[in-house]
Parts: structure tokens; C-alpha cells; sequence
């Protein structure tokens, strides 16, 4: 008797604890047939218990199941065969005609022989975390365009300044000279104050000025007459004819030879150029934007750059900070690299999970924002899921990182430098806990002698072994 009470108990607590849940629950019975049917089904999808009890789950018309119909019956169902459904994001119809997005879960009920007796599905309501979804994505836009400059994109204060000075720079015909490190986004630059300029319905023509050797430099930068040098079968137009009437964005300038120099500052003198193997000047309109990843000055200082040319080119000077000098930006870069591999693989990938994102925010980037682009795009090929993982980063990245182990569980840190340094008692547990507690591992890391391991174990009172 006390048994049956008990049980009565235990089912009217369920029965409760089922039916005041946010979630959607009902069961199948053997024939694959609804035998419950909570309130919350009936919120999501339209339908009274009474309308569905006895029919399949058909009548949920489930746009991501086992088969493309709800078959009759567990014998031609998959959960026998999965044991589960699997929890993925998808959609039911409404009563009314409408699909609602849920994420739908299914789970097999076994007696104690292990036979299929039913099946338990939920169904979580995802309308309401859709839209906050699609809130927080038309925030990203919106603060993407506030922090944005034709495709240069930056909300800290050292690219605000950028942002100014690259306004400053399209409205007027100076000469400019972007400076910074490769990969922060020179060209972007140049770019932008070109098409936001009095010429930009004129031509836009970019030149690397270390991709070729002198002799091919001189011709390709101002044109040759027929006949001027082996294979010179006609004349040919040079890149400031070819940019007159708009911009020529000259790429590397400090890698320039000395006569190269000399023949640019006559351009910026006299706007005025010579093809080679002809005397005559021709008269050229152009606007003139150069950009080096190398100290311009200090080439001066050694007698490798041409002073005059130097300050040519430096009347109104933009600095492109290096992307560790400006981590705010980061997440912001990360969003805008994420769409973009998005839309070009199809993915749908949200972000960078916690760790992912510890290990890229620690990195120093040496590459910049090239650097930061590849490595997501890198993250694309690997990722299966919704978020990037610290696995799906770069080698370089992610090594930086330590997996360790504290009080049962598992967390990520930085890893300290190889280089011989001053350890602190909290840097030679983690080093301890990654190694084993080997000794002689710890001090090939960390440059040190397995003495001085166990100077400062003792010292800091660390047991030479634990207990595993």
C-alpha cells in the first residue's frame, strides 16, 4: 500500500513538472502513436492534446527527421537504429499554416530488457531567441557601418584618427605617404581616399614598386618609345599616363632604386614625365599616394633614400597603427571576416568560442590584419560546428595556449615563454600540471636547469611529486 502511494506521488509530481515546463514535451507510444501532450505543445504549435492523441508525429510536419515521412509504427523509424534524435535546430508547422524554428531532441524509452517501449520528444521554442538573434545581427551591421570607411574597419581611437585623416586627405590634392606594417591595410587606404576624392570617377592604378628589377621598373612607371630596348616593338604608355586624370598609388616606395628616386621627383616637381628612350615631356594630372611598411626616415638618415624625395612625399603623412596596438578592433574584424567566409562557403558559423577567442586576443600578430583574415579563413576549413574552436585556429596561433587541469577541470591558459625568465610560483604549477610534474621537461621549456626546478619548488613550498 505505502509502495502504491509512492508511486502515485511520483507521478503526479511528473505529471506536474512536465506540464509546468517552458518546453514542449509528448510521447510516442509502440505503435509510434502520441500518447501525451503537454500545454506547451499546445502553445507551440497550435494544437490541443485532443486533437493529436492517437496519430503519429506526422501531423508536426518536422522539416529535419529520419525520413522524408513519419513512417507507421518504431519498425521504420530511425531513433531504433540512432537510439536518439539528433538536437539540431528545425522546423514544425503550426496549426495555422506557419512553421516555428525549435530544436527538436527525441530519446528512446527502454524497459530493463532493453526493448524500445516509447519514445520521448521535446520541442524548444526558437522564435523569440530568432529574433534577439537577428537584433544583435542588425546591431553588428549597424555598428559595422558606424566604425567602417570602405571596408576599413575600426572602432578604436587610434583608427578614428585614421578615419579623420583619411577624410582630411580626399579632400584635398596633397601628396600622401601611408606608413605601417605589412598586412595593416595600405592599400585599403589609398583606396578609400581615392573613391572619396574630387577624381574619383578618374583611374586608380596601384604599382608594387619591389615587384620588379629597375630596367622593367622605369618602363612600367613612365612608358617607353618603339624601339628604346631589345623587345620594345612599339610604344607603350606608362603607369602615370595610364593614371592621368586620377590616382597612381605607389606600393612600397622605400624599396625604389636611386634613379627611379631621382625620376619620381621630378613627377611630383613638374607633373611632367619621360618615356624611356624619347626626350619628350609629357604632362600628366595625377594625384599622387605612396606606401611603406619601412622606416622612410631612418633610410634617409643611412643615405639609402633621398632626402628631398622624402619630404615630396611626406606632406601629409597617414600611420596605420599595427593591429596589437589596437586589439579593441579585433572582435569587430572577426565579425567581418566570419560573414564574409559565410557567404563564400555556405556556413553557418556565429563566432569564436571563449577559448578561441582568449588565444587570439593573446596573440601578437605579426601579420596584421592579413594575418587575422587568413587565420579565420584557415578556422573555415576546419570548423564543424557553430563556433570556432581553439582547435580550428592556426598551429601558431593556438600553441601559444596550455591546456590544464584544477580542480577537475579543464581550462586554458597562456602559455609562459620559453625564454629564460623570472617564474612565478602560479607559471611553474601550470608548467607542472602541462608536463607531468617532470622536472627535467619543465626546465627544457622555461631554459632553466632541473636544479633550479627544485630550488624554486622548494622554495615555494611545491611537492617534488603529486599524487595522481
Amino acid at each position: 500500500m505505502v509502495s502504491s502511494t509512492h508511486e502515485l506521488w511520483d507521478n503526479r509530481l511528473l505529471s506536474q513538472i512536465v506540464s509546468a515546463m517552458a518546453d514542449g514535451v509528448f510521447t510516442l507510444d509502440q505503435k509510434g502513436r502520441i500518447s501525451s501532450w503537454n500545454p506547451a505543445m499546445e502553445r507551440i504549435t497550435g494544437y490541443s492534446s485532443s486533437e493529436v492523441l492517437g496519430h503519429t508525429c506526422s501531423i508536426l510536419q518536422c522539416s529535419r527527421c529520419f525520413g522524408k515521412e513519419c513512417p507507421n509504427g518504431f519498425e521504420a523509424c530511425g531513433i531504433l537504429v540512432h537510439g536518439k534524435g539528433e538536437d539540431n535546430e528545425c522546423f514544425v508547422r503550426h496549426r495555422d499554416g506557419y512553421d516555428v524554428p525549435v530544436i527538436k531532441r527525441a530519446r528512446a524509452v527502454r524497459d530493463e530488457r532493453g526493448k524500445i517501449i516509447g519514445i520521448v520528444e521535446t520541442l524548444t521554442d526558437m522564435t523569440e531567441l530568432n529574433k534577439a538573434r537577428r537584433k544583435v545581427e542588425e546591431a553588428y551591421r549597424k555598428l559595422g557601418e558606424k566604425f567602417c570607411f570602405d571596408k576599413i574597419i575600426g572602432k578604436s581611437r587610434a583608427m578614428q584618427k585614421v578615419f579623420a585623416a583619411i577624410e582630411a586627405a580626399a579632400a584635398s590634392n596633397a601628396t600622401v605617404l601611408i606608413q605601417g606594417e605589412s598586412g595593416t591595410g595600405k592599400e585599403l587606404v589609398a583606396s578609400a581616399i581615392h573613391f572619396n576624392s574630387l577624381v574619383k570617377d578618374g583611374p586608380f592604378v596601384v604599382v608594387n614598386c619591389s615587384a620588379l628589377p629597375e630596367t622593367l621598373l622605369e618602363s612600367e612607371l613612365f612608358g617607353h618609345a618603339k624601339g628604346s630596348f631589345t623587345g620594345a616593338i612599339r610604344d607603350r604608355k606608362g603607369r602615370f599616363e595610364e593614371a592621368d586624370g586620377g590616382t597612381i598609388f605607389l606600393d612600397e616606395i622605400g624599396e625604389l632604386t636611386p634613379l627611379i628616386q631621382v625620376k619620381l621627383l621630378r613627377v611630383l616637381q613638374e607633373r611632367e614625365i619621360e618615356r624611356v628612350g624619347e626626350s619628350r615631356r609629357r604632362k600628366v594630372s595625377i594625384r599622387v599616394i605612396a606606401a611603406t611598411n619601412r622606416d622612410l626616415f631612418k633610410l634617409v638618415q643611412e643615405g639609402m633614400f633621398r632626402q628631398d624625395l622624402y619630404y615630396r612625399l611626406k606632406v601629409f603623412p597617414i600611420y596605420l597603427p599595427p593591429l596589437r596596438e589596437r586589439k579593441d578592433d579585433i572582435p569587430l574584424l572577426i565579425n567581418n571576416f566570419i560573414e564574409e567566409q559565410n557567404r563564400k562557403t555556405g556556413k553557418n558559423i556565429t563566432g569564436l568560442s571563449h577559448h578561441a577567442m582568449r588565444a587570439v586576443m593573446d596573440y601578437g600578430w605579426p601579420g596584421n590584419v592579413r594575418e587575422l583574415e587568413n587565420a579565420i579563413e584557415h578556422a573555415f576549413v576546419l570548423c564543424n560546428g557553430r563556433q570556432v574552436e581553439l582547435d580550428d585556429l592556426p598551429m601558431e596561433i593556438r600553441q601559444l595556449m596550455i591546456e590544464v587541469k584544477c580542480n577537475g577541470q579543464y581550462d586554458f591558459y597562456r602559455r609562459p615563454t620559453r625564454k629564460p625568465v623570472k617564474l612565478t610560483r602560479q607559471e611553474l604549477l601550470l608548467l607542472l600540471e602541462e608536463c607531468g610534474w617532470n622536472k627535467a621537461e619543465v626546465a627544457r621549456r622555461v631554459g632553466l636547469s632541473r636544479t633550479a626546478i627544485w630550488k624554486y619548488m622548494k622554495k615555494w613550498d611545491i611537492p617534488l611529486r603529486v599524487d595522481t
